[in-house]
């Protein structure tokens, strides 16, 4: 039996948020990671360590599409409502395990492998905050 080491490198992202709800694009920013450690081939896992905070990935170049997904959201899980949870932010902690807390993108010739349209986002349910994200590298 042969074993094979990975070796990962781990990345944090910082990022702020300005508003309560907001989509936040970080694909340059991850593609930026990529570039500095020079991934050839291998996927990025990009996790996101908060209970009121997702990720994922969606159309970028209409701006449309992300505020159709905070207005949805919003909708569907109002800030307001029968909550038990007394901090006044359970729709962020329910639109934020709606959208979930990774992602995992494949790299080719250092480039992020996304189709034409899509964009990486952080979402934030309970802003305005500074917020962490973690960027896992790994090589195949």
């Amino acid at each position: 039996m042969h074993t094979r080491s990975v070796v990962s490198y781990m990345f944090e992202l910082k990022v702020v948020s300005k508003k309560r709800n907001e989509m936040i694009d970080i694909t340059n920013d991850i593609q930026n990671i990529v570039d500095k450690k020079n991934l050839q081939e291998g996927h990025v896992i990009i996790y996101v360590p908060h209970t009121t905070a997702g990720i994922t990935i969606n159309e970028g170049v209409d701006p449309n599409v992300q505020r159709d997904i905070i207005e949805t959201l919003k909708r569907t899980v109002p800030e307001r409502g029968d909550y038990h949870h007394s901090e006044g932010n359970s729709d962020a902690h329910i639109k934020a395990s709606l959208l979930g807390s990774s992602v995992t993108i494949l790299v080719e010739d250092n480039r992020l492998i996304l189709g034409t349209w899509q964009h990486i986002f952080f979402y934030e349910g309970d802003g305005p905050r500074n917020r962490r994200v973690y960027v896992d590298l790994v090589p195949r």
